[in-house]
This record gives structure tokens, sequence and C-alpha cells, in this order.
């Protein structure tokens, strides 16, 4: 059965055994998780962090973006959870799926950390000095 309401409950940990009509939320572990809306009983996990979900807090009701796009599921279930709401999208073509999940890898990408030109600099000094200790202690116990 379509859901068309999710209570949201914070919690430490996710549970083993997701209730239908609840969307789970870690904030230790910056993830939330629910049974798909559809009704087909998958577990839908939404880690939150910029390059994927976020959840909004407003007086006891909360939203998830951006949208919930279950492309791997067979039911292929696309929704919003807005103010504790399920809305529903309309389907998608095949061709459009797929320049969403590569636009969500680009985003993924772009907000992945990157090493600091310092820190490249220091570990390749580092490896420099390393190999002359190295050339020096060989030399010296010759």
């Amino acid at each position: 059965m379509k859901a068309s309401h999710l209570r949201p409950e914070f919690i430490e940990f996710i549970p083993e055994w997701l209730e239908p009509g609840v969307l789970y939320i870690s904030r230790r572990y910056s993830t939330a998780s629910h049974l798909c809306c559809c009704g087909c009983g998958r577990e839908v996990v939404t880690p939150l962090n910029p390059a994927k979900w976020r959840i909004v807090e407003n007086g006891g009701q909360v939203s998830l973006t951006p949208s919930v796009g279950n492309w791997s599921f067979p039911c292929q279930s696309h929704y919003w959870i807005n103010a504790n709401r399920v809305q529903w999208a309309p389907a998608m073509a095949p061709e459009v799926i797929q320049a969403v999940q590569a636009r969500d890898r680009r985003d993924a990408d772009l907000s992945a950390p990157k090493p600091q030109r310092w820190f490249i600099r220091m570990s390749h000094q580092l490896a420099e000095a390393s190999t002359a200790i190295v050339a020096k202690l060989t030399s010296w116990w010759r």
C-alpha cells in the first residue's frame, strides 16, 4: 500500500526491521532510512551529506531533499518527502533516469574532499627525505 505520510523518528542506530510509514533519522551516523513508499517493502537508505540528501526540520515535521528516486528497485518509485508528506513524482523515461544518475555521480565527485596542495607537497618531501635517510644509513652500515 502506498504511503502518503511518514512519521519521523530520531534514533541513534537504524533498526534491523523498519516499520512502514516511519522515517528513521540518525543524526549521529548522518543517515535516514525508511521502507519504500510504494509499498514494495524495500529499504531506502539516504545518506545525509551535501552530495546526497539533507533533512530540514520545521515544527516537528521533516522534509528530505532532494527527491528520492529508487531507480535500482523494480518499482522505480520517485517521490519527495515534504513536511512528513509523500508527494509522488511522475514516472521517468530510462534515458532521463540515466541522466539524473550521471548528474548525481558528478555531484558526489565534486563534493568529495580533495587533497590540499600543501599535503601533496609535504608527502613528496617526506618521501624524498626518507629515501635520503635510507641511502645514508645504507652507506653507513657498509
